[in-house]
């Protein structure tokens, strides 16, 4: 279970940091909902020479082959779970390093999930 957690916590976290890079070269990028297909394009582009989304998707590579290891020896319905921490870990780098607020109520939420996945971690050692 130990090597599970540890796995789980290093996939958790490059996968928390690949959402942030991507969201921050997005949001630096500009909104393309507003945009037509040739802006699109041009931001499709660009895309692909931005450092930010570039390490961002590499670190979502990193986070899917741990997530694949994990799955060849847990089962699911503990490492699933386990992914939910990603939720405190978005809560806090979103506040420091995208400046977004987060409300009380989401704060609740977060640590119910937290609760929730101590639960199933814990009911899976037995």
């Amino acid at each position: 279970m130990l090597k599970t957690f540890i796995i789980m916590l290093m996939a958790v976290s490059a996968g928390t940091i690949g959402d942030i890079l991507l969201a921050k070269g997005m949001k630096e990028m500009g909104d393309i909902s507003a945009m037509n297909l040739r802006g699109i394009l041009n931001v499709a582009i660009q895309a692909l020479t931005t450092p930010k989304l570039i390490i961002g998707t590499a670190m979502l590579a990193i986070f899917f082959f741990l997530w694949l290891a994990v799955l060849s020896w847990e089962d699911l319905s503990v490492a699933l779970p386990m992914q939910a921490l990603n939720y405190v870990l978005v809560a806090f780098l979103s506040q420091w390093f995208l400046g977004e607020t987060v409300s009380p109520l989401r704060w609740t939420g977060t640590i119910l999930v937290c609760v929730g996945v101590m639960l199933i971690t814990k009911s899976g050692a037995q």
